[in-house]
């Protein structure tokens, strides 16, 4: 059985325990999460897959919209039970791409719209399930995995995140062709090295913010954003936020 809604999680932290996997996205602004331990972040770049019975502590930061599927096992074809194991082997948060994000954006909208109709529910609720497991399982996925040290890319672009980082550069760490290195990490990661990039960028944004006292014009400086207002934009696109509203959100 599948069940799609939308929501918004308050910013007090809950936690409990379900016998059913849910698979939580953002349609707008962002959630913190920790399953059995393993915390993560929920905006529109990235979802979070529970397993059933998993413990998990969730919090809503500031304003936020969010679509959630609701997994039960129970009367599940056989097909269907085998991608829900590898999905919800374990806790997950994995990348979403702009065409994902198209799609979810979509659900999002039919669900605003016509969510009383279950049917139509467990269908969008199906798709964006496929989607996102062909995305992590399919065959070009496990024909790429492993092709490009993620490791040694993440460690590199740490290491210069304050300034403007080129794909050609990225490619060279790779020692891969640029247009090849592009095709490699796409299919690798599920997003392009640019949006990958942003992500990185946003993801230390949002850590400084919530960790350190330092000057929102200092933030954007070493996250390699061209200004305090580009910051701000950035975040208000991707995470449904200003950096303002990030950091008074704890």
């Amino acid at each position: 059985m599948l069940k799609a809604r939308l929501m918004r999680l308050d910013n007090q932290a809950h936690e409990h325990a379900h016998n059913y996997h849910q698979l939580v996205m953002s349609l707008a602004g962002r959630a913190e999460f920790e399953v059995n331990g393993n915390g993560g972040e929920v905006c529109r770049m990235r979802a979070c897959l529970v397993p059933g019975d998993a413990e998990h502590q969730f919090a809503g930061v500031g304003e936020n919209r969010m679509l959630i599927l609701d997994l039960d096992e129970q009367d599940t074809s056989a097909e269907d039970l085998s991608l829900l194991a590898q999905l919800f082997e374990s806790p997950r948060y994995p990348a979403l791409d702009a065409d994902f994000q198209n799609l979810l954006s979509y659900a999002g909208a039919e669900l605003a719209r016509y969510g009383s109709d279950p049917h139509l529910a467990r269908a969008l609720g199906g798709v964006l399930l496929r989607a996102l497991h062909l995305r992590l399982f399919g065959e070009q996925a496990a024909r790429s995995s492993g092709a490009l040290d993620v490791e040694r890319l993440d460690n590199y672009i740490g290491e210069h995140l304050a300034r403007r980082i080129t794909v050609i550069e990225l490619a060279q760490v790779a020692c891969l062709s640029p247009s090849h290195f592009h095709a490699q990490f796409k299919d690798s990661m599920g997003l392009t090295p640019h949006q990958y990039l942003l992500k990185t960028r946003l993801d230390r944004a949002a850590r400084l913010l919530r960790e350190s006292p330092l000057p929102l014009v200092r933030i954007a400086e070493e996250c390699g954003f061209s200004s305090q207002s580009a910051l701000t934009t950035a975040m208000r696109r991707y995470l449904g936020l200003t950096p303002r509203r990030l950091r008074n959100a704890d």
